[in-house]
């Protein structure tokens, strides 16, 4: 009799934790409401930050109004303005999580951000080193690591390439970044293509720890010698091309430089090149490598 209590007991007990089981994961299994909430809901406002989410398998909700061939992905997904001049209300309307712009344009619209309680987060965007721990860090907030890693070691393998292809004396190297109606300024090795041409083995003639651009003085620029002359040609390149072949043609100065003489000026255009670094820096950096040790490619 007691025998058979007690296994009464047991198998009760057995029923009792194998309910209180069932009850405890219908409590905690994500409903497709909370699941629903918990997706981000992240809005893109350039044109770089686009392409890295599409590299790391991010949704968005809203990406920026422009000209440039988007991921594919993204081609159905709601414009939101110019990355100069997002729109604030449709930005709004999305209801985003999180909403990304790149640091050179945060003084530009931080307190229109604000004003609408927006806490956009500025990504840094202003060397190779800066986007491979942008790309790190996004992976690491959205179970993207592996996503991230893969393109940091792209981006690793690309520069050691080009540091393979280095030979003989450094190339000196002018960089030059064009502006619409407004001639041009000078990049420095704090820029990005700045940045790209130390890793390919270039020598700036214009080397500054604390500016990436400098306004020109012609009178110092005439005495500079470059071997290579890089003009970059990132907004409105049918304005700013025809401006550098004018400056070119009507400014003696530059006549009487060794680039020009030898014709080793290339001009640097979207998607491959802008003024912040994006996805296609592998290939940028590859070209500008090229341009810089042309006699290295001719062996092959």
């Amino acid at each position: 009799m007691k025998s058979a209590r007690k296994l009464v007991f047991i198998l009760l007990a057995v029923v009792l934790v194998a309910v209180l089981g069932v009850v405890a994961w219908l409590q905690l299994r994500p409903t497709p409401q909370a699941t629903q909430h918990k997706q981000p809901r992240i809005v893109a406002t350039t044109v770089a930050v686009t392409e890295m989410a599409a590299k790391l398998d991010l949704p968005l909700v809203g990406v920026p109004t422009t000209a440039n061939q988007l991921p594919a992905r993204y081609q159905k997904v709601t414009k939101v303005g110019s990355p100069m001049s997002p729109n604030i209300e449709k930005i709004a309307a999305l209801k985003p999580t999180a909403v990304y712009s790149v640091t050179v344009l945060k003084e530009q619209y931080e307190a229109t951000f604000k004003s609408h309680k927006f806490h956009a987060q500025y990504l840094n965007l202003d060397t190779v080193t800066s986007l491979k721990q942008t790309l790190t860090t996004l992976g690491q907030r959205y179970q993207r690591q592996q996503q991230a890693h893969q393109q940091v070691k792209l981006i690793n393998q690309a520069v050691k390439k080009v540091h393979a292809r280095q030979q003989g004396a450094k190339p000196q190297v002018l960089v030059l970044m064009g502006l619409p109606g407004a001639g041009y300024m000078i990049a420095t090795d704090t820029s990005y293509i700045g940045d790209l041409v130390r890793l390919a083995g270039g020598e700036n003639l214009y080397p500054d720890k604390t500016q990436p651009y400098l306004t020109p003085d012609n009178e110092k620029l005439a005495q500079q010698r470059p071997d290579v002359i890089l003009r970059l040609e990132h907004a409105m390149p049918e304005v700013v091309k025809p401006q550098f072949e004018q400056e070119f043609k009507q400014n003696a100065m530059w006549a009487q430089m060794p680039a020009v003489q030898q014709r080793r000026v290339y001009d640097l255009q979207q998607p491959e090149f802008d003024a912040t670094a994006n996805m296609h820096v592998v290939t940028g950096l590859q070209q500008i490598s090229r341009w810089l040790y042309p006699a290295k490619e001719a062996t092959k």
